[in-house]
């Protein structure tokens, strides 16, 4: 049987982290940053974590 091969716009947009967790980036943080506020732009800067429901479509899509 061939590889399965890994999504590979998932696997610009995910990571694993150590302990097996999935990161993700947060969206609305790459166009139209005019309007949002400083606080909204500052939240949405830092990662996290992809839900429980999604979990398994983006592990399916990352071959894991």
């Amino acid at each position: 049987m061939a590889k399965l091969k890994t999504n590979s716009g998932a696997k610009k947009r995910f990571t694993l982290t150590g302990s097996g967790k999935i990161k993700r980036k947060h969206a609305y943080h790459s166009h139209i940053l005019t309007k949002k506020t400083k606080k909204r732009k500052r939240n949405l800067d830092h990662f996290a974590l992809v839900e429980k429901a999604d979990l398994v479509r983006v592990k399916e899509m990352l071959v894991l």
